[in-house]
């Protein structure tokens, strides 16, 4: 339509302007047609009473020139006649223009000064009225007066602007008719054409048609469809060759890499498009508050870090919230771009969130909700209607943005976390033949905690419209089970792990998320670049460092960690100057209130164990308060000798994969809370409870003296449970996953 416009504006422009000239200068013409009749009515009129009103004025026969100034009175457009008396400076007026009276008499008076006729417009609130004032004079050339006759020219501007009325009709309804034709003409030459060979396209891509299935045009687009179904069939072959060779590669016993899964996914889905849904973009464009540029970032946060690598090899697209000041310069007219921008491998789709929505959906719900509600890190959760419907409609804006993706032949649309609970419903809804399946990254609590939730009806409903539901852990599975089956009215398959409601079923799983590991070519570089620069840049030279890497949050338990590292150097003095801890910390969810004092409260603890304890030339707490991308943090890991992640619950926490997955040499501790969903896996990690001053500062000390061979050991045995079961292996079991219950598993 837009373009259709484009075509249109520029003939109707031009047309238009053309009836618009045309009718000016006819206006024009016209005007000046009845303005010189009208002078020449008036004229005559006014100089065939010259001779009655010089022999009333030589006689002084006033009566007669009343009669006269009268005899106007009654007529249509004539508005009446003024008499002046030179020598006695008598005015005799017609009453119907008494009001006019002092305008008139000035161009009398000019006429008799001047002894010539003149005429004139004069403007009043009824319109126009147009005067000819002619002198009197006798034989002698004596001026014994005026005669001023006014006449009405308020009818010329009527019938000016009934031509214009009349006219902008005329084109009004030739632009109408205009647009109907040419939108008629160009849908049937253009338009339709068009949709024909793109609902045809759109069907071979999603395999409900094959190539011989062709569309007929018949006209000039005969060539442009032909060329399209060559390279449609082009395409298809391909892939049909890809998907045989990607099944036999399956088939055959590998370490889980990019390859292994890009193989499954063709192998197991296909043809079948394959969608992920998530809050947090994984590229985000803004401007660089220092050099005032655009910059694209990586987002912290363990959902981008983790899918990140198996969309870049699966391939499919990526439906986030923009949320990058400078987003919207970047997509294309479909709120889509390639990325990886440097090497692009899959597709991002941006939706676009209002204020009043994110504040609502995100900020307010989800975050002030439902994860300190599922946290239970004793955090108090807020729940407002308002908040509530806001995420009702961000959910919606998604499900509509979802919908408008999906091909036909059941694609797989795997949703990321609490954000959308709802959106699985709206899915299925509209395509029942769509595989949903929803990973559920933070905890899951007991039936008691969830229940406090005004909405957890509509919420578990809204979930249990999924094909899968996965956690992390088989803890959280068992808790939600437990959830669905005290608070809903279900069936429990306890056998398949799955949960019947309404017909449909729902089976629960757990996959324990991972990382896609580093090179040894990236450890290296990040190795010498931490001691060539960091070490130097922060007085590390000769010190034992550990390091923690969270977003800044009440539930990572940095606060606790601080505390025990106060403990630490209290009870192990002898540990000063020889140890300092790095925190790198995320500022995030800004907009709570509560994330604002969590930032202000570190701060102050930060001080207070700097002041106890440090040196001139030494700290014991260096606090980085900023987002590190991916590669930045990476030295920070080489270069530790201990990693700390004392999450107060934790549904997984890649920090401490990522630290096993740095340490190539095997050398290293992880000091982990038990609360994370981490711990158990990695039970080579000193496993702490972070609520334990006492028990976390001797873990810390622990770690420290640790024996080179039990620290190797220990890491070695870490690394072993990361490579195997790294993202791309927890990626394919949920396509192995998805296969098994549709039945395509072979």
């Amino acid at each position: 339509m837009k373009r259709f416009f484009l075509l249109i504006l520029p003939v109707l422009i031009i047309i238009l302007a053309g009836f618009a000239g045309i009718t000016y200068f006819r206006d024009r013409a016209e005007r000046l047609r009845m303005m010189d009749e009208l002078a020449r009515k008036v004229k005559a009129l006014a100089e065939s009473s010259e001779s009655m009103v010089l022999t009333s004025l030589k006689t002084k026969n006033y009566t007669q020139l009343k009669k006269f100034a009268g005899s106007f009175e009654k007529r249509e457009r004539i508005q009446g006649a003024l008499i002046y008396e030179t020598a006695g400076k008598k005015v005799i007026i017609s009453s119907s223009i008494k009001e006019l009276e002092a305008v008139l008499k000035q161009e009398a008076v000019k006429a008799a000064k001047v002894k010539k006729s003149s005429d004139s417009v004069l403007e009043t609130a009824a319109g126009g009225i147009y005067s000819y004032a002619v002198p009197v004079i006798d034989n002698n050339k004596y001026v014994l007066g005026a005669v001023v006759i006014a006449h009405d020219a308020s009818y010329i501007d009527k019938l000016s602007g009934e031509m214009w009325r009349l006219m902008a009709l005329y084109m009004s309804l030739l632009a109408l008719l205009l647009i109907i034709v040419i939108l008629l003409l160009s849908r049937t030459l253009f338009i339709m054409p068009l949709i024909k060979l793109t609902e045809w396209f759109k069907k071979f891509q999603s395999g409900e048609i094959n190539y011989s299935t062709q569309v007929k045009s018949g006209d000039e687009f005969e060539k442009l469809i032909n060329e399209v179904e060559q390279v449609a069939l082009s395409l298809r072959i391909a892939k049909k060759a890809a998907n045989e060779e990607a099944s036999i590669r399956t088939k055959k016993t590998e370490a889980w890499n990019d390859r292994r899964l890009k193989d499954l996914v063709k192998a197991k889905i296909g043809d079948n498009a394959f969608f992920v849904v998530s809050n947090r973009e994984p590229y985000m464009h803004v401007t660089d508050n220092i050099t005032g540029k655009v910059k694209c970032i990586v987002p912290v946060g363990g959902v981008v870090t983790a899918l990140d690598p198996v969309m870049r090899a699966s391939g499919g697209t990526w439906i986030a919230h923009g949320s990058g000041d400078k987003d919207r310069e970047f997509v294309n007219s479909r709120d889509k771009l390639g990325v990886p921008p440097d090497n692009e491998r899959y597709i991002l789709k941006r939706v676009w969130l209002t204020k009043e929505e994110e504040d609502g959906y995100y900020y307010g719900f989800s975050n002030e909700g439902l994860w300190p509600l599922c946290h239970v890190t004793h955090t108090r959760p807020v729940f407002r209607r308002e908040d509530w419907e806001m995420y009702i409609k961000a959910n919606r804006k998604f499900a509509d943005a979802v919908l408008e993706e999906l091909p036909g032949g059941s694609p797989v649309v795997f949703i990321q976390d609490y954000h959308f609970t709802l959106l699985p419903h709206m899915i299925k809804e509209q395509r029942p033949d769509a595989v949903v399946v929803l990973f559920w990254h933070i905890p899951w609590p007991n039936p008691e905690i969830f229940s406090i939730c005004p909405y957890y009806k509509e919420i578990l409903k809204g979930m249990l419209a999924c094909d899968i539901v996965g956690f992390h852990t088989q803890f959280h599975c068992n808790n939600f089970l437990d959830t669905a089956n005290r608070l809903l009215e279900n069936r429990i398959d306890t056998e398949k792990f799955s949960v019947v409601m309404n017909g449909h079923e729902t089976f629960i799983r757990p996959f324990p998320i991972s990382v896609g590991g580093y090179t040894h070519t990236e450890v290296e570089a990040a190795a010498v670049y931490a001691k060539e620069k960091l070490c130097p840049a922060y007085g590390l030279e000769g010190i034992k460092t550990g390091v923690g890497v969270d977003r800044i949050d009440y539930t990572k338990g940095i606060v606790e960690r601080i505390t025990a590292l106060n403990r630490f150097f209290e009870k192990y003095p002898e540990q000063k100057g020889r140890f300092t801890f790095i925190q790198i910390g995320a500022p995030s969810r800004t907009n709570i209130k509560k994330y604002n004092e969590l930032i202000n409260e570190i701060d102050a603890e930060v001080d207070k164990i700097n002041l106890a304890y440090g040196t001139e030339n030494w700290k014991p707490f260096i606090y980085i308060k900023k987002h590190l991308s991916y590669s930045e943090i990476l030295p920070f890991y080489t270069m530790a000798d201990l990693c700390i992640v004392s999450s107060l619950h934790d549904g997984m926490n890649l920090v401490a994969k990522e630290f096993v997955s740095a340490k190539k040499d095997n050398d290293g501790v992880l000091i982990l809370s038990s609360f994370a969903g981490a711990s158990r896996e990695l039970e080579e990690a000193l496993i702490i409870n972070p609520y334990s001053a006492e028990e976390f500062a001797d873990a810390i000390y622990s770690g420290l003296e640790m024996d080179i061979d039990e620290r190797k050991r220990r890491m070695e045995s870490m690394r072993e449970v990361v490579g195997e079961g790294n993202v791309y292996k927890w990626a394919g079991s949920i396509i192995d996953e998805i296969a098994l219950i549709t039945g395509k598993n072979q």
